[in-house]
């Protein structure tokens, strides 16, 4: 077990719950074979609070990017079937937004599109509306570095196209099914936790996930640690994903395949090209999971920190403090 001390991260999350930076937390240290699984805190603390349960289910966020479409994009560069630097409309021709002849499969899932993500009334439009919207929006010159949720959606508009199948039925039997993940999938299960009081339980809270729904590449997927655990360990099983151990972004800061790349006394906003060793995505939810491939690691962290109050810049800090804390705790168990 962790030990009790006060920079653990277990002390941190206890902390964390204490002071209302989330109700509860659910989450996992992997160890090669060795595992222990948490839970923290509360379920949901409005109308009235419910004590949070083994085994329950959370909305992902945009963790979803790397259990969905970004394992499935990876699978098809590293096997040869799709070429890193071809374009987009190779394989997706329906994109024809300005600049579309110049926008790469590298740019996309490394965030280096120079997508311009804007969409006008974007939250009134239906999904077709939608859907025509993105397929239009603006590529520009700038290649540097900018997450935007846009680059993943069209990643899998782009796996509908090659599989001839809806994404959700792709993720299913390309990542689910393989990976014995029994539980993940964009319709909330039973036991799943409120992500924010005021959204009925179960409802996705990315607004573009609500419209998309099961073609959404970028969010939308909603799981628990056991199935997060066995993503890992099929991560763990099979020595083509070492390949992710670098840098492909070309730009000014270092990106995997889907992936970010992180280490000790770095952070998602903080690494540029520095190439840590820890795969590691992160879900606006109060979600990130961490891969060491080589050590056969992993972190995965499941909250839903927006159940009351959305601090997106004091979470964005609390959550790197509490992510170098694992990464360090991880250091001395390996």
């Amino acid at each position: 077990m962790i030990a009790a001390t006060s920079d653990n991260p277990l002390e941190l999350v206890k902390a964390y719950v204490a002071s209302g930076i989330f109700p509860g937390a659910s989450f996992a240290i992997v160890n090669g074979q060795a595992i222990e699984k948490y839970v923290i805190g509360y379920e949901c603390l409005r109308p009235e609070p419910v004590l949070l349960q083994t085994d329950m289910s959370y909305d992902l966020a945009s963790v979803s990017k790397v259990v969905g479409t970004g394992t499935v994009m990876i699978d098809l560069v590293l096997s040869g079937q799709v070429e890193l630097d071809a374009l987009l409309i190779d394989y997706y021709p329906d994109f024809k937004g300005p600049g579309s002849t110049t926008l790469t499969i590298r740019q996309l899932l490394t965030h280096t599109s120079g997508i311009d993500p804007f969409i006008e009334n974007r939250h009134n439009l239906a999904y077709d509306e939608l859907r025509a919207a993105l397929n239009q929006v603006t590529v520009t010159s700038d290649k540097t570095f900018h997450y935007t949720d846009v680059n993943f959606i069209l990643l899998g508009f782009m796996l509908e196209e090659i599989y001839g199948q809806d994404l959700a039925d792709i993720l299913q039997d390309r990542v689910f099914k393989p990976f014995n993940m029994h539980h993940t999938s964009f319709v909330a299960p039973d036991k799943t936790v409120a992500t924010a009081w005021n959204l009925p339980k179960g409802l996705v809270h990315d607004p573009k996930a609500q419209v998309l729904g099961r073609h959404t590449g970028s969010a939308g997927l909603f799981s628990d640690l056991d199935d997060l655990i066995a993503f890992s360990q099929a991560y763990f099983a099979n020595p083509v994903y070492l390949s992710l151990l670098k840098d492909y972004a070309k730009a000014n800061k270092a990106r995997s395949l889907a992936w970010d790349l992180v280490g000790l006394e770095t952070s998602a906003e903080s690494s540029k090209k520095q190439v840590g060793q820890w795969l590691m995505h992160t879900g606006y939810t109060g979600t990130f999971i961490l891969l060491n491939l080589k050590t056969q690691q992993a972190v995965i962290f499941l909250s839903n920190r927006v159940h009351l109050r959305d601090e997106r810049k004091q979470w964005i800090a609390d959550r790197n403090v509490l992510i170098q804390a694992f990464l360090k705790m991880m250091k001395t168990i390996s």
